[in-house]
């Protein structure tokens, strides 16, 4: 007995050293001012501070009560914060805006944060980190800071990759089959979309490299001497932590060093406030919940579509709690609840919430795959399109397009989302996300961790270096069909040749003849 209970005591010793974590001194930069990407990623660096490490934060969203371990290094008030400032509408005018609107802001934003006397006091004062963790996004002024301060660097997304991240991890982008996050094909795109796609993409990549990595990299120089190429650096991440899943994403061809942590910000849901738990919960026929998110204003809708989703909803049964930025709705509907903001996490957590309209951003989607809340997507910009494509194909939800938007289309599509069968099938995907070896939570601080504890591995794939004409296999191409057809040349030649000078005979002999 004495010997079961030593070697029992010696397991758990064993046991607790092998899972001590020696503490890590982790710096988070986050530049970009947007309030719904910090919200995906300041759960992770409070779990961060929470297991023991030491976390300092570069970001315009210091904490508001301090927390043991996570320091700030506050950037607030220099930038506003992005939030409520695109219409509700689609076209490739708007994609322009964007990349314009992408490129301009993370120039603005790396300039202000290099400036900063806090910030330059890290590396000044020669500050050791063993790890950054920073968002993949609009700029990569993260990493020339990283380069100077020779630490490893974590990527993290609040999305699915952008264009300029496929070449920079190796990932393989093939518009046939990998759902671009511009557009809505999917991956089972049209000939037309595949064309839209490509297009994007190269227009995007062409953008990203000529007017913001170059001009980012020219702000470093001053700081940290003679930085690489943005574009090498990003090839040098040791881990990218990309916001998906593939229960709803669909499988991708990812490398080794991309891992899916999708869901990691979901929170446990707590108590709805009284005024809207009441209206929730004396609902006879469950609620429909509507918000199109941070960025977008359910106030700009045209009157004609803000008509055609009044119209919809009159005719159903079900109570409606809606994200609505103006103070009133036309004729005051007693049936619909609304609020310019609102706990949507908490909400769709509520078992009498039956389905959710949404725009598709990345952290309502996850919330809503959460809770298994059947979706009506419609998508407006960014990775919204590439989003709703994943929710149909996936079986969550059904997709409904801005322009299609009538009375009759939103009616329609509420209606098959709102069967009970439908449900049941979103809650079956559910459980299938829920069922995972480690939560979200735990897969990105491992490998956070393991980032750090294993400095000197290769993480990236030998594709990211490859020369696009053999990532592409235009050499092996010319080769196979080349040849041949130079071969088929110098046949034909030698043909052409030997037709002229037997023709050329027989000429000679008719007239000797004559």
């Amino acid at each position: 007995m004495k010997s079961i209970l030593h070697r029992a005591l010696q397991f758990a010793v064993l046991l607790f050293y092998f899972n001590e974590v020696t503490p890590l001194n982790v710096l988070g930069i986050f530049h970009h001012p947007g309030k719904s990407h910090f919200f995906v990623f300041e759960p992770f660096l409070k779990e961060l501070a929470n297991r023991g490490h030491n976390v300092t934060v570069v970001s315009h969203f210091p904490l508001k009560a301090p927390l043991k371990n996570y320091r700030d290094i506050s950037l607030a008030g220099k930038v506003k914060v992005i939030e409520d400032v695109f219409p509700i509408e689609r076209s490739y005018l708007t994609l322009m805006k964007i990349s314009s609107f992408l490129v301009k802001t993370g120039n603005t934003n790396c300039e202000l944060m290099l400036e900063d006397e806090q910030v330059q006091s890290l590396w000044k004062t020669n500050t050791k980190f063993d790890v950054v963790v920073t968002e993949l996004f609009n700029s990569d002024c993260p990493l020339g800071i990283a380069y100077g301060l020779k630490a490893p660097v974590v990527g993290l997304t609040s999305d699915a990759l952008l264009p300029w991240h496929y070449k920079m991890f190796g990932v393989p982008f093939n518009p046939s089959y990998v759902p671009f996050i511009l557009t809505d094909g999917g991956s089972r795109p049209t000939l037309f979309q595949r064309v839209e796609a490509t297009v994007v993409d190269l227009y995007f990549n062409f953008i990203y490299k000529y007017f913001s990595q170059r001009p980012t990299r020219a702000m470093l120089l001053p700081h940290f001497g003679d930085v690489p190429d943005l574009e090498e650096l990003g090839k040098d991440i040791k881990i990218g932590l990309v916001y998906h899943n593939f229960v709803m994403t669909g499988s991708r061809l990812f490398p080794a060093n991309i891992k899916e942590v999708g869901g990691y910000h979901v929170a446990k849901p707590k108590p709805l406030p009284d005024a809207l738990r009441k209206f929730i919960e004396e609902s006879e026929h469950g609620v429909i919940y509507i918000s199109f998110g941070s960025m977008l204003q359910s106030k700009s809708l045209s009157k004609e579509k803000l008509d055609a989703i009044l119209g919809a909803l009159s005719e159903l049964p079900q109570r409606v709690v809606w994200k609505y930025e103006g103070s009133t709705l036309p004729g005051n509907p007693e049936n619909i609840f609304i609020s310019d903001w609102l706990p949507q996490n908490d909400i769709l957590a509520h078992p009498k919430v039956l389905a959710f309209y949404s725009h598709c951003g990345m952290l309502g989607t996850t919330e809503g795959m959460y809770h298994g809340v059947p979706m009506v997507a419609m998508p407006i910009f960014g990775d919204q399109p590439s989003n709703a494509a994943a929710i149909e194909e996936s079986g969550l939800g059904l997709r409904i397009q801005l322009k299609e938007l009538t009375k009759e289309t939103l009616l329609n599509t509420l209606r098959k989302v709102l069967r009970p069968e439908f449900r049941a099938n979103v809650k079956s995907i559910s459980r299938a996300w829920h069922d995972q070896p480690l939560s979200p939570m735990d897969s990105a601080i491992f490998w956070t961790e393991y980032a750090a504890r294993h400095t000197n591995i290769t993480y990236r794939t030998r594709a990211a270096d490859v020369p696009t004409y053999q990532y592409l296999n235009l050499d092996i191409l010319s080769i196979l069909v080349g040849i041949p057809l130079v071969v088929v040349f110098v046949l034909c030649k030698i043909w052409c040749s030997s037709s002229k000078k037997a023709g050329r005979g027989q000429i000679n002999r008719k007239s000797k003849m004559q």
